[in-house]
């Protein structure tokens, strides 16, 4: 029943990421391509027209903070569903200005992954998940995984 519950861009520079991130997301009914960076996310968001999109922060060619900016910056895609996955932490103020709607932090439990990803499209209440998280100072747009939202 892939495509019942969205389509998913998962955009990772680690194909073990990656694949880790597309079976979870699969197993759950949702269609997902994938792409190595934010360069080649931003080379075929159009055609795939995601409902959410998972980045990496620490990417080669064009890094995920950069690429939820230019993201947000183009009307065809400013209402996707951003989800940052990272194993680090974001640049100080980078969560409001790049319109980072839910993160993740690595290693992460998949369940929790694909409990995100299906509250930013509206098919789960926002009720804390389960499991460790960490969360950036600054969050305007969106909300953290572990934060019930307003």
């Amino acid at each position: 029943m892939a495509g019942a519950s969205g389509r998913v861009l998962v955009v990772d520079d680690n194909k073990v990421i990656r694949q880790l991130i597309r079976v979870n997301l699969e197993l759950e009914g949702f269609e997902v391509v994938t792409a190595a960076d934010g360069a080649e996310c931003l080379e075929i968001v159009h055609s795939v027209r995601p409902d959410v999109v998972t980045l990496d922060v620490a990417m080669p060619r064009l890094d995920g903070v950069r690429t939820a900016a230019r993201l947000r910056a183009d009307a065809r895609t400013r209402e996707v569903g951003i989800v940052m996955v990272t194993a680090g932490s974001l640049p100080e103020g980078t969560g409001g200005p790049c319109g980072i709607d839910a993160f993740v932090a690595k290693p992460f439990e998949p369940a929790l992954l694909v409990e995100t990803v299906r509250r930013l499209l509206g098919r789960e209440p926002l009720a804390p998940p389960a499991g460790p998280t960490e969360q950036p100072p600054e969050q305007p747009r969106g909300q953290a995984a572990t934060a019930p939202g307003p």
